[in-house]
């Protein structure tokens, strides 16, 4: 593991960022290929990928947080654009792959798309409506899978149906988020590790051992933005977990399926994700973990046995002959969150501040094109990416205090009792329904 140096007093730059996740490695991959002049400073509280870019399930999909139906709704925005925005995530999906091939990052990427379940008759209404909407939004590219289809590359429990986009791939986070950090090191940038930055403001990025001037600040903090002075209830913190089973054997995989490592779900309401590894594994994920008062983001808060323990229960409900199998590795992080669930990207250019984040988990293609964008914010390019409909897109703050403890801990609590209600009732929940407009739906 490489060691990077804190900062060691004040500094100038051109371009501080703040963040040494994907966002951040990402616009200054950008920004360094566009203009080697640039100095580009990079701060990190802890260290690469310490956050949700080293720690994330490892889909590189074309998801967006919101439908494309919210994002024509936006000020400023149309079918068209949402539409654009629709094309430019499915191409993020791909660029992903060629940068890492054309710089050597070896990240485990395999484009298998995603399959999502349908395994009660509620799931597959939703899949089958969501099929019909894509149909309305986009090239048509989400399918349904008849039972059959979804036997030929996975083999689960209950399976009524499926929907399948090939527009996904799967990777290994902590190795694209390393070999990002060493590509852009290559191109000139400068990366301090264990550097908290207390605050940022036009022109400047305030540390504990200096300050960075900087005609840019990028602010590239996700889940951990709470911790910058007046950040409070820019975005929540939201838990996400994760377990991974030792490696399986052939014949485990034999019955399984997931030949060609599509990234897989189901249509349940609290989310859940997973995806067969380059090395044999199954790594199952999915949120259920509180929100803890405040925004507040602690190491303890990455262990949640309770948590654990289900999400085990759920893979071994999911496909037949894992009773014996074990699981050797748990972990999880927080995401950030947006008060409206919309992720966006920006810059002040009268202030030089500028941001990307709020992706709800759905960051790791969605930060390439956020990177993608800023650069072109930032050098003042006019191209496409910069009239997309997130962009300069500003989410309304989250609730003070006990409000947002409350409000986003009854939503994650009624998505599982939404759940429990359509396994017994077999019906679509209206707990689901009257939650949706505070869970971003």
């Amino acid at each position: 593991m490489v060691e990077r140096p804190a900062l060691a007093g004040d500094r100038d730059a051109d371009v501080a960022i703040v963040g040494a996740g994907y966002t951040g490695l990402w616009t200054a991959y950008y920004l360094a290929k566009a203009d080697p002049s640039l100095r580009i400073v990079v701060l990190e509280a802890e260290t690469v990928g310490f956050g949700a870019s080293g720690r994330n399930g490892g889909w590189c999909s074309a998801l967006f947080p919101v439908s494309s139906h919210r994002l024509a709704s936006l000020p400023g925005s149309s079918r068209e654009s949402a539409i654009a925005m629709h094309l430019a995530m499915q191409g993020s999906v791909n660029e992903v792959g060629r940068v890492g091939a054309l710089e050597g990052i070896d990240c485990d990427y395999h484009k298998g798309g995603t399959i999502v379940l349908a395994r009660s008759k509620a799931q597959l209404a939703r899949a089958r409506a969501e099929v019909a909407a894509a149909g309305e939004w986009g090239p048509g590219d989400l399918r349904f899978l008849e039972p059959d289809e979804v036997a030929s590359q996975v083999r689960a429990t209950k399976v009524l149906g499926a929907t399948f986009t090939p527009h996904c791939a799967a990777i290994h986070p902590g190795k694209l988020v390393r070999g990002l950090a060493a590509v852009v090191e290559g191109l000139g940038v400068t990366i301090h590790e264990h550097t908290p930055v207390l605050s940022i403001s036009g022109g400047r990025a305030v540390t504990e051992y200096g300050v960075v001037r900087a005609e840019v600040v990028v602010r590239a903090t996700e889940g951990f933005t709470p911790s910058l002075a007046g950040e409070a209830r820019t975005v929540a913190p939201v838990y996400s977990l994760m377990v991974a089973t030792e490696p399986l054997s052939a014949a485990t995989w034999e019955r399984i399926g997931l030949a060609d490592r599509p990234t897989f779900s189901d249509h349940r309401h609290l989310v859940i994700y997973g995806q067969r590894t380059a090395d044999g594994r199954l790594a199952f994920g999915g949120r259920g973990a509180p929100y803890h008062f405040g925004s507040r983001v602690k190491p303890s808060f990455d262990e949640e046995p309770r948590v654990f323990a289900a999400l085990q229960a759920t893979l071994r409900d999911l496909f037949d002959g894992l009773e014996d199998v074990a699981f050797t590795h748990t972990w999880g992080g927080a995401l950030g969150v947006p008060r409206d669930w919309c992720a966006s990207v920006g810059i002040d250019h009268g202030t030089g501040l500028a941001w990307a984040g709020g992706y709800v988990g759905d960051g790791v293609s969605t930060t390439n094109l956020a990177g993608r964008t800023l650069t072109d914010l930032i050098l003042r390019r006019d191209t496409p990416l910069i009239h997309l409909p997130w962009v300069d897109h500003r989410s309304p703050r989250w609730e003070p205090e006990p409000l947002r403890w409350l409000g986003i801990n009854a939503g994650l609590r009624a998505m599982t009792v939404a759940d429990t209600e359509e396994r017994l009732t077999r019906r679509d929940s209206r707990i689901a329904r009257l939650m949706s407009p505070l869970l971003g739906g």
